[in-house]
């Protein structure tokens, strides 16, 4: 027991010996040249004057600006750092802690590049399951059924597809992940033609399918305005351009202009886009034509009885 006893012992001189070398540091008389065990200055402070045979250790606080973190024997204290690029101050410094900083609103910490980037954007079709904070970049999901999400946004969740139950209402494009249910009457309808609904999802379908720029400056290029001419030079455009392009032109456009939009992406070399925007409008075509035409059929023989 007594050997279990001084076990626990030695390592507890080997800490006090530690700590008491931490507090001190050797140096020489200026004036005998003998050698003396000085104190260290405590944090927020700095050596002003080392001691002697007959002086302790004289020690000054940090100016405004400068910091000390540890007992030390320097000459002078540190310089408070600066925040960097995307950096704001989370703790001023102190006379004894250097400031700290984190990565401003909508930016977070990347450790393996050392710098604070932008928090993602989650695309079309997914939403945000959690935000991102100053430490960790924003995650996102893919919308799940009866969920869409019509926007890049690195905070808007997904939502729910909207239900009308009202008589007379008729769902004339099943809602996606991208879009949401678009619901209409037969009298809406038979002053409206089938390409207008498809108009209302034209901006998200150009964002959504994620179509490469350079099929992107052939399409704005060969769309048609009123007057029958084509659009001017597209090839200094961003792609954010050339959707504001897009988004003007589908805004003004004729319906006819609008089914006319299926081929046009083909003939740029978006073929698969084209396809889909075909099929849609044939969807959206017959859902009406079918719905309206069994009320039509309904009513005929409500009127013959």
């Amino acid at each position: 027991m007594m050997f279990q006893g001084l076990m626990l012992l030695f390592p507890a001189a080997l800490l006090s010996v530690a700590a008491s070398q931490l507090m001190t540091f050797k140096a020489t008389d200026p004036t005998t040249g003998t050698p003396v065990e000085c104190d260290r200055c405590p944090p927020g402070t700095y050596l002003l004057a080392r001691c002697t045979s007959t002086q302790r250790s004289q020690c000054a606080a940090c100016p405004a600006g400068s910091f000390t973190e540890l007992w030390n024997h320097i000459s002078k204290c540190l310089r408070c750092g600066v925040c960097g690029q995307n950096q704001v101050v989370k703790t001023a410094c102190t006379a004894n802690s250097d400031c700290q900083c984190q990565c401003k609103q909508g930016y977070y910490y990347r450790e393996d590049r050392e710098e604070c980037l932008p928090h993602s954007r989650c695309p079309t079709g997914q939403g945000v399951l959690t935000q991102g904070t100053a430490d960790e970049d924003t995650v996102c999901q893919i919308c799940s059924n009866g969920t869409f999400s019509d926007t890049v946004s690195s905070h808007q969740n997904c939502t729910e597809h909207k239900h009308c139950h009202a008589a007379g209402m008729h769902l004339v494009v099943r809602g996606s992940t991208w879009h949401d249910n678009m619901y209409t009457t037969c009298e809406e309808h038979n002053s409206r033609d089938g390409a207008e609904y498809l108009r209302e999802i034209l901006p998200t379908f150009f964002v959504h399918h994620q179509i490469p720029i350079r099929r992107l400056r052939r399409i704005v290029q060969k769309l048609p305005s009123k007057d029958g001419s084509r659009h001017a030079g597209t090839s200094g455009l961003s792609t954010s351009a050339l959707n504001e392009q897009l988004n003007a032109w589908v805004a003004s456009a004729t319906a006819k202009q609008i089914r006319q939009l299926p081929d046009i992406l083909t003939k740029a070399g978006a073929n698969s886009a084209g396809d889909r925007l075909h099929n849609k409008l044939q969807r959206i075509d017959s859902n009406v034509a079918e719905l309206c035409a069994s009320r039509n059929d309904v009513h005929v023989v409500f009127m013959a009885e």
